[in-house]
């Protein structure tokens, strides 16, 4: 290609000319523009001298193959740029007589995509392992193991071995509780998110009553009241509002003040279910509050305290899912939080 004509100069890609021992001849502005490179520093040397190590004996081939009569099309390797930094090629060459005619084009960008969606797709089958080896690999022993500690506390035990066995199904289901937090933490945090079925003709006055006894029955010595002025149905996921709900009531319980009440409130407001968990004790501190939607953040202020620190991190992933949001007020009179979500989806 005639070096004077309007192509040469502004085309993108780098054009050049190299005779049979690997020097380059004459090359187009492009090379500036995409390597930093001008004429004086390209020309009158081998390839060799900008190649990456690496690329060496690959480009030493394919430059064979063209001296023999084959033409080399889309080769890539990488050169070395002027600030010694190496862009991705893409290579087309041709033999005309003693000359081989070549073209590049910069694919840097290009190779590091590929290289995102590679990870990417790792990254999706490792979630996918992970969620595995928590949704069964884990699950299903560990049911097993609860259900065989059921059918011995059926059988005529000593007082002590009823009491041994009833310890290993509170570890029980500890345990999966805590698989259940990290299965759901999993999920938020590897892409799809917590998993929401909302249903118009939910009667959640019944949901919560019934999470709001279970963690009576856990936590004798702490007094919960109920206050409810909001209208059935609402538009939900019951299982996941009755999560959100015993996380909160759980948190209440184990930070508040030993034997003060912990106060569940639900109300509507316009289109809002309103919903709030409060308890009286010490103020949050204000660094923890920064933080206290995070997962695996957690105010140590019982030695017998259990969890990872997901509860409030996943109830504010419910709360989204929802389409509503979670908040957190505290002061030296008490701890409240606020659940706000429209009552239709």
């Amino acid at each position: 290609m005639d070096r004077t004509s309007l192509t040469w100069k502004v085309t993108p890609d780098l054009l050049g000319v190299v005779d049979t021992s690997g020097v380059f001849m004459d090359t187009n502005p492009a090379w500036f523009r995409t390597l930093g490179l001008l004429p004086e520093e390209i020309e009158s040397r081998q390839f060799f001298d900008f190649l990456h190590p690496d690329d060496m004996s690959r480009t030493e081939a394919a430059f064979e193959r063209v001296k023999h009569g084959q033409p080399v099309l889309q080769f890539e390797n990488r050169y070395r740029h002027k600030d010694g930094s190496y862009r991705w090629l893409s290579w087309n060459a041709v033999p005309e007589g003693d000359r081989f005619y070549c073209n590049a084009r910069d694919v840097t960008e290009a190779k590091m995509n590929a290289a995102h969606l590679a990870d990417r797709e790792q990254e999706a089958r490792f979630r996918e392992q992970f969620i595995a080896v928590l949704g069964h690999d884990l699950r299903n022993p560990l049911s097993a193991v609860g259900a065989a500690l059921r059918l011995l506390e059926n059988e005529p035990q000593s007082a002590k071995a009823l009491e041994i066995l009833a310890l290993g199904r509170q570890s029980v289901t500890r345990m999966s509780a805590l698989i259940n937090d990290i299965l759901d933490f999993a999920r938020s945090r590897l892409g799809d998110g917590i998993e929401v079925a909302r249903t118009a003709s939910t009667e959640i006055r019944p949901v919560l009553a019934q999470t709001v006894e279970e963690i009576r029955l856990a936590n004798p010595d702490t007094p919960i009241t109920e206050s409810y002025s909001f209208t059935d149905p609402l538009n939900c996921d019951t299982d996941r509002i009755a999560q959100l709900v015993s996380n909160l009531l759980s948190n209440a319980v184990t930070h508040g003040a030993p034997g003060k009440p912990v106060t569940l409130t639900a109300a509507d407001d316009g289109g809002d279910f309103v919903l709030s968990v409060a308890n009286q004790g010490e103020p949050i501190p204000e660094a923890t509050m920064t933080l206290l939607f995070e997962p695996f953040t957690r105010a140590e202020t019982r030695e017998s305290q259990n969890g990872l620190g997901l509860g409030l991190y996943i109830a504010q992933q419910i709360a989204k899912a929802h389409r509503g949001h979670l908040s957190a007020a505290s002061d030296s009179q008490q701890t409240v939080f606020t659940l706000r979500m429209p009552r239709q989806g």
